[in-house]
């Protein structure tokens, strides 16, 4: 896919069939990883809505206007003051290897200092070898936990963690 004008932008509930087809997209490419929306992952008929109750935000990556076809996301999810979750970072396939899943990790991590956050930790399935090297690359550690979700996919999950510095205030910068 040429690198055309992409739109970064908010999630919003009628997002929902675009993400699907988005996460869809990245789980065929991995045997037996299924997406079951109603039965484990019912948040995804209304993103915006379910990130805002939880006190997080999604966002996504855009072709062209906001109208485009969604080909990117992720989210960010408080676990208390100091620690935040990446969530659900997806790049479609086609989009992938140009600097995207970066940029939004980028995003995440701006976000959560801005909170106050210290550190950023995600759950990602084993499977998702290409997923591990890009957090690895941006200073992620993979720490010595792994969780099953007992899940029609059945899968498993490594934990990593970063540490971030809080935004400065203006009075300390002062």
């Amino acid at each position: 896919m040429t690198k055309p004008l992409q739109l970064r932008r908010e999630v919003r509930d009628a997002d929902s069939a675009a993400l699907i087809e988005l996460i869809t997209t990245c789980f065929a490419a991995y045997p037996g990883c299924l997406l079951d929306v109603d039965g484990e992952e019912p948040w995804l008929r209304a993103p915006a809505t379910a990130y805002a109750r939880a006190s997080g935000r999604m966002w996504v990556a855009a072709l062209g206007d906001s109208g485009g076809p969604v080909i990117a996301c992720v989210g960010l999810k408080p676990a208390s003051p100091a620690l935040v979750e990446l969530k659900s970072l997806y790049v479609h396939p086609a989009a992938r290897r140009q600097g995207l899943g970066a940029e939004l990790v980028g995003v995440v991590e701006g976000q959560a200092s801005r909170r106050g956050a210290t550190t950023v930790h995600l759950w990602t399935d084993t499977r998702f070898t290409d997923a591990h090297r890009l957090y690895e690359r941006l200073g992620y550690a993979r720490l010595d936990e792994t969780r099953a979700l007992h899940d029609r996919s059945g899968t498993v999950e490594y934990h990593y963690r970063k540490t971030i510095a809080p935004a400065m205030t203006a009075s300390q910068v002062l």
